[in-house]
This record gives structure tokens, sequence and C-alpha cells, in this order.
């Protein structure tokens, strides 16, 4: 057996390890430490030291936690309160003077060792436990952490050590001592095994000496074990880092000062404005602001923010508010980055009330601080905030609706805002300050607040000496998604989902991009790193890295850019394993590992230390950077710089959505921003390794070891003041509505580009120039040019148009035949130039029209808006990758811009909601061979809305349908998510698979991937019926198909007598009690004729005759009409009175609730108009329409009435019956039928009826017909009777009459208890 042994900083999860650390936890783990290993006696037996033990546990970490012996079993630590709750950590504890049985990191084949595997294998096969995650030997020095996974590996999948267990606690081998099960069962094991086993080792005595002294900043050294022995690691419990990990009290309160309030409506969350609004607030000061002032009548098309004034009021207000607050998180972040560059030095500190005093004070900091250069800056600024580098980003400089409207500066600098009730700051006495004060300056307030959070997370591991919550970037993402996305219906993805995509569709793109440039025909991403490393050369590495940026991939409903930060991340750690992660040279870089955890980027050298770019301070006051760090944030930083401005685009309807994509970029940038070691270099444009370039400048180093000063005098005084200025990265995220478009992707540009100074050429370099100047002038002018340009682009694909094309060659008609020929005037066919003038009046309405029309207002211009994304003719390539989640919005809102998706969308229906035609835009996005990943609903794979999808979508090739069916990926809403995966390629061949899941958890222990490899499964595209997809593997495909061709249709066996219940919209007037059943007929007996006994879904069990106290007032629609004439409501009323008094004085009070209704008969007091209410008179079996039991089948022989969750079948037939309760029928349901939230299933009549019934002969329908009787026999006499053994002699039948193999029968039935021999010997007879 070979040993993998980690440190315990090795075998942490890397984002956890960067997690801080808080002081107090630190201390109180220090305090619990000290006592163990002081209270520890050599000469002590084993049961006190695991009482030491536990004590040690309970007052470090696990007081919430069960905490004690179990069974032999030395020690467990519990996942729930109490020692009920399964085991999650079992320890195998010794004496510290027991060397004889502890393993040693040569050899671990010691007592300790075979009995923790005992008690291991006790618990996962007699105890089924399915929750352990850790298994500990220690003797309180030494340690030995063994993942529970390694276990499973090791030892529970080995068949034979597991059958060699149970012979032996079954007493079945020749001893039955645990002596003997150590000595001649698990020993020898071990010492045959030749596969490695992975744990973590240490001995606590290597930190006694940071837990003894004195000096805090040695407790650093102590950090990786404190997280190693924490819940996080040993229980794998979740930590505060991921995305999806919101901070309440922040975000409520960050609301709370903008001047929103999130509220619970219709099951939903949603962000409005407050319901009485606070004066003070950013939102009600902007508000007041451009109210007073009529500052957004001003505006060029205020419509475009909301149809009333007061929604475009608030949306203006709102808007300005998010790009404020889009600054300010930024400097938050930035200020934090700087103090941990500076190792926490608060001269850094500049995001406080002392140097921000009023909103002034901000606007000068936005404007004329981080957007000028510091030689540019007034004396007073460049003096007040001298540590403050010029960034150089579109984020600071005034937007178009700034200037139209307000800045921050406008607003009250003694405006004040109340604090908020649970505020996080806190009195001098730690007191709650709510409670002492009641409100605070806004200015004040906001910094303050924000100063309570620590927004410093990224890189080292270590202590947060103040009592801080971190706030990471992702955390911003998600708030503002969920600000943003109320309204458009779109919900922030979890960062496990965004990551998975990512690296899925992003590797195929890759190995389909390498296949292309070297003609190779690789498998996999696997296939193509051996390739690279077996041919590594500097020049194949910087061709390779040349590659990968030429790849493009963009979100069409980019939200907040979680998934384009995922994408980055991705391709950074895609180049890192290649080993064409380049520095500034062209050369690889090599430090140890760059992988993403938790959807981050994360950093290590060799030894497992986290990556940390920080300037040293030296005793003679000079400082410097580490060369190798300055290297690896300089590679960093130009390679994300490289793959934001090429690789990753996007587009949003929502503007505020596209400001917090370009702030999420900026700030993943950031992260990596290094000083310029000469203040020169940055002012000349700087050769990056782009897709476009073919070389790299070696002379642009900006390594440490080059730099020299420019004041000679004071070598420092000038370094390690300026950061590496940011892009302007905006070009690639632009607002607009992906799906809305004038032109198509295949319209003809060669004219537009063949104009002077408007040529292919022209657009990329001004795109490119953008992208990388410092100066304003610069970008004006090129924003200027581009529009012009684009302009020209409208102008030559608007003359272009057909439409125009008519119109014109009408005119040219009209005009010929109106003017007089070379002989003089001609006989003009007045009939036929009328119609010709009508038919150009027409196109003109027609033309008008559609350039007026306010459908196209937001319309996104694919075909040229993106450059990048052409080819050498200005044709429309594509992309390679378009990933993302698509706006949830359900077709009843989309109003009239259903006219236009049903024009140009080919997979238009009626009832579908907008992310259809997400879908079909996405891969329309694509080059061909593309790479498409949405995660959308899964309703499209069975509804009818989505037959025209499922066909588009299986004229190019299925990579993936992962679905999670009633999971809670999204924390807003259920919306039964699935992972669709498409190349867009027409299928090599027919019967191609496809990996599909059920996903059934979202705890993925090693990830979603290693998930897939155990619970996936391979289905044929060929199968997937177009009636709708069901996801089974192919194996119970072609079992379904067969079921299909031996039987027929039940719509069609029953001649299409399948129908639903009753639908009387208003329960409360129609579905009586019993007690008010009988006192209407007794005040008049007539009642009797029109009321029915009534049933609901629920009422329906399997076999079981079905019972209610409900009953139905049924005057059906035209029963009054038929009885008493055509008579006006007057009348009929009155003849109602005369004839059912009792019904009418009971209905009466409703008649006004009953009137309102949109399904009512010809009156208020008669229900919708149905063909078959007296169907409901017949013998007949019924469903429940939504059920846990999917086959809950029962004969109804008493004429009952059903609501709409009732489902009925008229028909009779007991053989019917049992084959519909069969577990055949279970079988094809289950893969048939919509699974929803709690283990139910829709039983649609749309699906049931494609049930096939196979034609049996009249022998075996009387053979089934006599089974079925007695279970309802049996089921009448006692509801409760145990019914098993005459229902599994029905599957019997069932299966013969289907004529199932064994193996097919083990399918549907994996307990068969039948002999292979006995069915299939049967099974010959009855053929």
């Amino acid at each position: 057996m070979q040993h993998n042994i980690l440190r315990p900083r090795q075998a942490l999860n890397k984002a956890y390890l960067r997690l801080k650390t808080s002081r107090s936890e630190m201390e109180q783990f220090k305090a619990a430490l000290r006592s163990l290993l002081t209270s520890i006696d050599l000469s002590e037996s084993e049961e006190h030291v695991k009482n030491h033990l536990r004590d040690f546990l309970k007052s470090a970490f696990y007081d919430k936690y069960g905490v004690n012996t179990k069974g032999k079993t030395d020690l467990v630590i519990h996942t729930g309160a109490d020692t009920k709750s399964p085991a999650g950590v079992m320890l195998e504890v010794k004496r510290p003077g027991n060397k004889g049985d502890m393993p040693t990191t040569d050899n671990l084949n010691y007592k300790a060792m075979h009995e923790l595997v005992l008690y291991y294998l006790r618990e996962r096969v007699e105890h089924k436990n399915h929750d352990l995650k850790q298994l500990i030997i220690t003797n309180v020095h030494e340690w030995f952490v063994f993942d529970a996974l390694e276990f499973d590996r090791l030892f529970y999948r080995n068949g034979q050590l597991k059958k060699d267990f149970t012979e032996w606690s079954q007493g079945k081998k020749s001893g039955n001592s645990t002596d003997f099960f150590y000595k001649e069962i698990v020993a020898p094991f071990i010492a045959g095994l030749s596969e490695s086993i992975s744990y973590t080792w240490f001995n606590l005595k290597e930190y006694e000496k940071p837990l003894k002294n004195k000096d805090l900043k040695d407790d650093v050294k102590l950090v990786a074990l404190y997280k190693l022995l924490s819940p996080a690691h040993l229980l794998k419990e979740p930590f505060a880092n991921d995305a999806n990990s919101l901070d309440p009290g922040f975000y409520l309160e960050l609301l709370h000062i903008i001047g929103l309030e999130e509220v619970k409506e219709g099951g939903r969350k949603l962000i409005r404005r407050k319901s009485r609004p606070d004066a003070g607030s950013l939102l009600e000061a902007a508000y007041q602001k451009l109210k007073s002032e009529d500052l957004v009548s001003g505006l060029d098309n205020p419509y475009t923010y909301g149809n009333t004034r007061e929604e475009q009021l608030f949306n203006v207000a709102l808007e300005l508010c998010i790009t404020w607050m889009n600054r300010i998180l930024f400097l938050k972040l930035l200020e934090a980055q700087l103090a941990s560059y500076h190792q926490g030095d608060k001269v850094y500190a500049f995001m406080n009330p002392e140097y921000l005093r009023e909103f002034d004070d901000l606007n000068e900091l936005f404007f004329d601080v981080l957007a000028e250069r510091p030689e540019s800056r007034s004396a007073n600024v460049r003096d007040k905030f001298r540590h403050i580098p010029y960034l150089n980003s579109s984020l600071f400089e005034t937007t178009a609706l700034e200037k139209r409207t307000l800045r921050i500066s406008n607003l009250k600098d003694n405006s004040r805002l109340a604090l908020y009730p649970r505020t996080v700051l806190r009195d001098g006495a730690g007191k709650v300050l709510s409670k002492s004060q009641a409100d605070m300056r806004t200015m004040e307030y906001m910094l303050r607040f924000l100063g309570s959070y620590d927004f410093g997370a990224e890189g080292k591991e270590a202590i947060q000496e103040e009592n801080k919550t971190l706030i990471t970037a992702s955390v911003l993402g998600l708030i503002f998604e969920k600000i943003n996305g109320y309204r458009d219906g779109s919900f922030y993805t979890p960062g496990f989902i965004t990551m998975y995509m990512s690296r899925e569709a992003i590797r195929r793109a890759v190995v389909q991009r390498f296949n292309e440039f070297y003609t190779w025909e690789l498998a996999d991403f696997d296939a193509l790193r051996f390739r690279l490393m077996a041919n590594h050369t500097q020049q194949s590495a910087l061709e390779a890295n040349q590659l990968i940026n030429s790849l493009r991939i963009c979100d069409p409903a980019v939200g907040s850019g979680h998934y384009l930060v995922s994408a980055l991340n991705e391709l950074i750690v895609i180049k890192a394993e290649l080993r064409v992660l380049l520095n500034r040279q062209g050369k690889p870089l090599h430090y140890g590992s760059i992988e993403v955890q938790n959807d981050e980027l994360i950093v290590t050298d060799y030894y497992g230390e986290l990556f940390s770019y920080t300037v040293h301070q030296h005793p003679d006051g000079h400082r410097s950077i580490n060369p190798q760090v300055q290297e690896l944030q300089e590679t960093l930083f130009h390679e994300k710089q490289t793959i934001i401005e090429n690789c990753l685009f996007g587009v949003d309807i929502n503007p505020n959505s596209v400001k917090i994509c370009r702030l999420r970029l900026w700030i993943e940038l950031l992260k990596n921003a290094y000083y310029c070691q000469n203040q020169d270099l940055q002012d000349f444009k700087i050769n990056r390794i782009s897709a476009e370039s073919n070389s790299l400048n070696p002379k642009n180093s900006l390594r440490s070891e080059s730099w020299k000063s420019s004041n000679p005098e004071n070598p420092d005084s000038d370094k390690f003041t300026q950061l590496q200025t940011l892009p302007n990265i905006d070009i690639n995220i632009k607002q607009g509505n992906s799906l809305l478009s004038r032109y198509p992707l295949t319209a003809d540009l060669h004219e537009a580009f063949g104009k002077k100074g408007h040529s292919l050429q022209a657009y990329r370099e001004a795109v490119g120039e953008y992208k990388h100047t410092n100066s304003k002038e610069t970008k004006k002018r090129l924003v200027h040019f581009l529009e012009e340009i684009k302009q020209g682009f409208r102008t030559t694909l608007a003359n272009n148009d057909p439409l125009r094309q008519r119109m014109a060659k009408l005119r040219g008609t009209i005009a010929a035949v109106q003017d007089p020929d070379l002989f003089g005037a001609v006989k003009v066919d007045k009939a036929k130039l009328a119609k010709m003038k009508k038919e150009l009046q027409k196109l003109e309405v027609e033309r008008e029209q559609i350039e007026t029309n306010k459908v196209y207002e937001g319309a996104f211009e694919w075909r040229f808006e993106f450059p990048e994304v052409l080819d050498e003719q200005g044709n429309y390539r594509g992309f390679d990758v378009v990933i993302g989640n698509p706006p949830y919005i359900r077709q009843e809102e989309l109003g009239d811009f259903k006219l236009y998706l049903k024009k140009h969308f080919a997979t238009f229906a009626g009832t579908a909601d907008l992310y259809v035609y997400f879908v079909e835009r996405g891969i329309d996005l694509l080059r061909e061979g593309g790479q498409f990943s949405y995660i959308v609903p899964n309703k499209w794979m069975r509804a009818g809305y989505g037959q025209a999808l499922r066909g588009w979508v299986q004229t190019y090739t299925l990579q993936q349908l992962l679905d999670f069916g009633d999971l809670p990926v999204f924390e807003e809403a259920t919306t039964y998510p699935l992972i669709v995966s498409v190349t867009k390629t027409a299928p090599a061949e027919e019967d191609y698979t496809l990996q599909a899941a059920g996903i059934d958890t979202l705890d993925f222990e090693r990830g979603l991937s290693e998930y897939l490899q155990n619970n996936g499964y391979w289905v044929q595209a060929n199968l997937l019926p177009d009636s709708g997809w069901s996801l089974s593997d192919s194996t119970s495909q072609q079992l379904l198909e067969k079921l299909k061709k031996t039987g027929i249709p039940l719509g069609e066996y029953v001649e299409g007598k399948i129908y639903r219940g009753v639908l009387t919209g208003l329960n409360e007037a129609f579905v009586i009690d019993e007690a008010t059943k009988d006192r209407l007929i007794a005040e008049d007996p007539k009642s009797a004729e029109v009321i029915k006994p009534f049933l609901v879904g629920r009422d329906l069990k399997r076999y079981i005759p079905p019972k209610s106290d409900r009953y139905l007032v049924l005057f059906p629609a035209g029963f009054t009409k038929e009885k008493a004439g055509n008579l006006n409501e007057e009348q009929a009323w009155k003849w109602l009175q005369e004839n059912y008094n009792a019904l009418a004085d009971f209905l009466l009070p409703f008649e006004e609730k009953a009137k309102k209704r949109g399904d009512k008969g010809n009156y208020w007091w008669e229900l919708r108009a149905c063909a078959y209410y007296n169907e409901f008179e017949k013998e007949k079996i019924l469903w429940p329409g939504i059920s846990v039991e999917i086959t809950a089948y029962t004969l109804d022989k008493k004429s009952y009435y059903g609501n709409d969750n009732v489902h009925l079948i008229i028909n009779n037939d007991l053989s019917l019956l049992g084959i519909l309760n069969s577990k055949v029928s279970k079988h094809f349901l289950v893969s048939t039928c919509d699974a929803v939230r709690g283990g139910y299933y829709r039983l649609k009549i749309n699906y049931i009826s494609q049930l096939p019934i196979a034609q049996a002969d009249e022998e075996t329908k009387a053979g089934i017909r006599a089974l079925v009787e007695q279970v309802l026999a049996a089921k009448q006499a006692d509801a409760s009777a145990d019914t098993a053994a005459l229902e599994a002699a029905i599957d019997l039948q069932v299966y013969r009459l289907y004529n199932l193999t064994y193996d097919e029968v083990l399918l549907v039935e994996p307990g068969f208890a039948m002999p292979r021999e006995e069915y299939e010997a049967a099974l010959y007879l009855s053929n």
C-alpha cells in the first residue's frame, strides 16, 4: 500500500483555507487545545483520554453537536445536536503511551487501523449510515485523519472484504472474535492492498510553540490546524464563501441605506421601494431631487424608464444609486486590497468619515482622484489622497445619465437616515446602536456601515482581529442580482452550477479549437493535455495560449456577470493545466497550483501556502516585493485582462445589470492589480498575449529586477504607489434585448465594409484601441467613430431590406407608367395604377410600423455589435460558447412581444415561456461546432409548448440533460432546473448517446462532475419521443420502446373516453358538505335531482372504493333554458326560485362572486359547458391528477363527480384496472410524467393516454380480472388489507402479457424474487 500523506494545509479546501478566522474563535480553540495538552497523563487509561478528547472537541467546536461513544467505537461526532443523529466522524482513541497499537506513517497495518475498519464497516453495512465524513486514529499527539470516501473506495466497495465481514458478523467464519477479524481478515487485506491511500497526518507537539507564544502574530501558524478540526472540514459543513452564502444582515441594511426593502409576494421575494420611504436614503434623496427639478423630462427618451412619471423617477433614481453604490463598493474592495498589500497599514484606509465627510468628497474621489493621473491632480487632492492610485476605469467617468440628471455631489450633505433596527453598528458598550441613537447623517452612516464588514477576503490565510463579517465580490454580485433580477425573472445561479457548466462547455470548446487548428482528432481534454505535454516548447506554448485566447464566450442574459467570472477562472485554470499560462516574456509560469474551488480561483505554492501579493518593509526602511510573487501577480493580471478583452462578451436588457457585470470583471482584475515598478511604463501600450498578436516583446517586462526609480535621491518615494491601470472592458458588455433584432445574422454587410474608413479592419482596430486607451479624449473620439460605423451598417442593411427594395421597384414602375414615353403620352391603365399605389401605400405603412414600432426599442444587433465574431469578409461567424441562465418570464407576461416572437422564432408556441426563445437564440449565435449550455426549467421536455423546441434541438448534437427536479437550486423559487448542453453540429450518428442524470441531492462531496460519473447514465437520442422526453438510460429506453410496440395507447384503447373532473370556479358555492345536502333536500326534495356525490383527488386510493362527504350542486350550462325556455336572467332566476327554492336561497349570497367567474354557464348559477357531464353517471376508472402514488387507480360504481384533480376513464373492465395499477404501468409513467416538489407526479391526461395497453386474449383478461376482484373485495372489507401477494400475482400476469424477459422484469421491479429459471419456463409455456 502506497501512502499519500497530506499536511493539514494541503488537506483543506483551498477556498476554506483562505477564509479568515476570527480572533475570538482562535482564542477559544487555543484555550481548548492548551487544556487538552496539559491534562494528558501518560499513565492514564484510554477511558480518561477519551473524556479529555471529548471535552476538547466540545469546547473548541462541537458544543452544539452530539459527541460521545457509540457501541464499541471510542468516540463519535454526530451530524446533529444529539447522539440520535447519524455519526459523522468516528475516532479510534489510544493512550499516548500505547505505541504498539498505533499506526505509523510508514505502516498503517496496526490494531488501531483494524479496529477503525471494523467500526466503519459496522456503521456502513449494518447501520446503513451514508453520512460518515471522516475517520480518525489518535493518541492525542499523533492524528491520522482519513476521508470517509477513501474508506468507501478501499474497503466498502471491495466485494470480498464486505462478504468476509458479513459472514464473520453472522458467525459463519471459523472464528467470531474481533481478534480473528483483525488478524485473519483485515490485516491480510491491508497487507495485500496495492492501491494508494490518502490521509492527513500531524502531531500536536509541532504546534506547542505558537500555542504557548504570547505573540499573537504567531497564531497564524495554528490556522490550518484549527480549520482541519472544525466542522467545515471534519463534517464537511458549508462555509460562508460561496456566492450563495449571503449575509442577511449586510444585505438588508444595505437595502435600507439605498432605500429599498425585500418583501414576499405570491411565494416569491421581491425588491421594491420602501412602503414607508426614508427621506435620507440614497434613493429617496435622488428621487426628490429629480422630481423637484423635473430632471427626467430632459432625457431623450424617458419612456425607456417606465410608462408613468412615477415609474420613470423611481427607475432613474435606482439606476443612479446603483451606479454610485457600484463605485463605493469597488472602492471598499480597493481599500482592502491596498491594506492587504501593505500588511494592514491603516494609512491606506480612506473610505471612512474622517476622509469623506460630504457627498462632494465622494464625488471628488470618483472623478478627481481615481480618474486622474497623480501628476494631473490638484495639490490638495494629491496630498489628501496620496496613497490612492489612478485606475483609468470607465467606472469612474461621469455616465450619460449623470450628465443629464444628477451626480452624487448634488445630494444634501446634512440629510439624516434612521438607523436600521438591527443595524450592525454598536455603541461603546457593544449594544445595537439603534437602541440609543435614532438616526445619523446618511454619508456617515453608509461609511460606518461598510466599515463594519471585511472586504479584504481575497488571498492569504489570516486571523480577523476585528469581529467583522466577510463580504466577497461574489456576495456583492448576488446582492445586486437580487436587486435587479426580481422584475426580469432572473435568479442568481449558485457557484457550483456556473463552475460546472463553464468547465464542461469551455473544455469541449478548447478541444474543438485545437482539433480544428492542428487537424487532430483528440477525444477529450485529458488527451489534449497529454499531447501538449509530449511536445512542449516555448513556441508551442505561446501558440496554444493564443489559440485559447481566440475563443469567444457569450452570456446573452448576463445579469451580474457570474457566468463570465466563472468562465474567466476556468480559462486561467485551463492554461495552467496545459502549462501555457505565460509570463510577460511568453515563458510558461511554474508556481504550485492554480485551481477553481467553490467557484473561486485559488493559487497556492508547492507547500499548499496561499499566494499573497505583499510589499515587504525591511528594517533599513526600504520596501520590496518578491520577484517571483511580482511575476505571478503580473501574469495573472495580464492573462485575465487578455481573456476579458478577447474572450468574454455579455448582453442584458437591464442597464443596471450591465453596470454590475462590468463591475464584477473590473473586480476580478483588481484582485491581481500590481504595482508598476516604473511610473513611465504604464503609459505605453503593453504588448499582450492576444489572439491577434503573433509575437511577444520581451522589452515590455515589468519584473521587479528592472525597476529604476525616477527619484535617485529617494529611491522609494515613487515606488509602490501606482497600480497597473485597468482596461476599458465595458465595450464587451452591452445593453440590449438579446431576442430582438431588426437584422438577421445572415444580413449582407459587404457594401458597408467597402466604404472608405469603415472597413472591418478599421472597426476592429477602433474597438481594440478603445479597450487600451487611457485618454478620455481618445475614448470620446472612438465612441463617436464606432457609432458612425454602426450607423453605416444600419443604413446599408436598411437599404438592402427586401421590403425597401420592393417599394423602390414599385415606385419605379409607377413612375414609368405615369411618365410619357418618347412619342408622347401613353394610355394609362388607371385601375392598375391605383392598385400599385394602394400596394405602395400599404408597404409604406408596414415599413413605418416596423421602424417606429415600440417593440423594437432596445433591439440588439448581433450581426455587427461584436466585430470579434465576424470573419475576415465581415460575415457573422459566431461564438465558440454560449452559456447562461436565461430569465424565467411566463408567457402571460410577454404581451405584444409574442407577435414578434411568432414571426422570428422557429420554436414559437403560444404558451411557451421566454426561456424557450433564449435557447433558440443562444444556439443560433454559435459558430458551427460551438458549445451551448443553459440552465432552464425542465418543463419544455414534456410540455406541449416544448414540442417545437424539442424537434429543433434534435437537429443538433445533445451533450447533456441534467435534471435537478424539485431541488431548491435557486433560493427565490422552485423552477425545476435542467442543465441542457448542445454542440452545434448535426448528429454524426442517428443512434448517438448523450449523458443524462436525475440529480437527487445538492450535496456533492467531490463536486458535480464526480457525482455524474457515479450516477449519470447514457440516453439514446433517437429514442427520445416527439411527444415528450423522459430521461432514462438506453436499456430502459429500449424497454419503453418495446412496451409501446407491444400495446396501443390507452387513449386509443378506450376510444378517447378519458376526461378530467369539473371546474366550478367557485367551490364555496357549488361544493357542499353532507349536512348542507341533507338540509337542502329536506327543505325541497327536488334539490336531490341536481346534487351529486363529489370527489377530490386525495379521495382516490389504489383499489380502494372511493368515499366522500362532499357534494356538487350541478346546474350545468343549458339546464335552465332546456327546462324553462329562453328567458332573460331576471325571469330565469324567478323560475329557479319557484322550482328549486331551497337551492336558490342557498346560492343567492354567492351571486356577486359567481357572476365574476369566467367559466360559468348561461346564467350565474350554472356551471360551465361540458360535453361529458352524463359520463360521470357511469361506472368508471378514476385516478388523481397529482399523486405520490403513481398507480392510484380505482373503480367507481356510485356515479361520483369529481374536481379538476380527478380524472376518469369511462370503462369498467377490471383487467384494464389491473394493468393500470401494475408495476409495468408505474415504470412507464415514472418515465413519462412530470415530477414535482415533494415526490409528487402530475398524472396528466395527455401523459396517461400514451400508456401502452397490450391486447390480451380472453383467458389472460379473465385471469387478471379474477385477481383484481379479490383485491377489490379485500379493500372493500378493509381499506388497510394487505393485498401485496395478489398484486404481485397481477404484476406477473402483466409481465407475461407484455412478453418481458427476466432482465426487463428486473428493470421494472429490481426486487423481483422469482428465480430466473422459473420465470423463463413459465414465459415459454405462456407463449
